[in-house]
């Protein structure tokens, strides 16, 4: 995680996590600079305002901040959502908890199992043809009593995400699928019931390292 402070704001950038969707370069120009070499993060090039809703709007959470004018922090999100996006990952919004250890407010998940930063996403998906709707089925979607908290996500061994936790299931377009509180994703991309695991990772001989 690199740290790139500014007067009124810093920005925290882990790059292990980034998906290259370009929000940054794209929304703010000045201050996330394209095609540099050396340094190419400027926090004082643009608004507190403005890099706050670039960074909550990351997927991967690879871009954050840290307020240094006496501001809040990013906000626990309210609702814990997955959202299937289509022929990519899984898109995380929740307090997360990844193999234990605390993981931010985002990430991107892999689903095709040819990422080599798992279980993150890191954009394999697109070089190896990956193709996986993101319209699932709809199941029970009734909303929870709960619909915060800490979601807990473990990859498991040569498997499946086990993910645990008040949890709302996404269309890639945002229409809700369903709601759990523990369910397993398929990660090794060869499921028949996308995005939940069906044993297939068993037969294609999955491996999560």
């Amino acid at each position: 995680m690199d740290k790139i402070a500014g007067k009124k704001i810093s920005i925290l950038y882990d790059g292990g996590k980034c998906i290259h969707s370009r929000n940054c370069v794209l929304s703010l120009p000045d201050v996330f600079l394209a095609n540099t070499k050396g340094d190419w993060i400027f926090p004082d090039a643009g608004s507190v305002e403005d890099i706050v809703v670039l960074a909550r709007g990351c997927p991967s959470g690879a871009i954050r901040y840290e307020r240094n004018d006496g501001g809040e922090p990013e906000p626990l999100p309210k609702v814990n959502t997955i959202r299937v996006m289509e022929n990519g990952p899984l898109a995380v919004r929740a307090e997360l908890r990844i193999d234990g250890a605390d993981a931010g407010r985002r990430a991107t998940l892999c689903r095709c199992g040819a990422s080599k930063n798992k279980p993150y996403c890191d954009g394999s998906h697109v070089g190896n043809g990956f193709v996986a709707t993101g319209e699932i089925p709809d199941q029970d979607g009734k909303v929870l009593e709960e619909r915060d908290g800490v979601l807990e996500v473990t990859p498991t061994e040569n498997g499946p995400l086990m993910v645990q936790g008040n949890l709302e299931v996404l269309h890639g377009s945002g229409r809700r699928s369903s709601t759990v509180t523990k369910a397993f994703f398929c990660r090794c991309g060869h499921s028949a019931n996308k995005p939940y695991c069906d044993g297939s990772h068993k037969r294609v001989g999955f491996r999560s390292d």
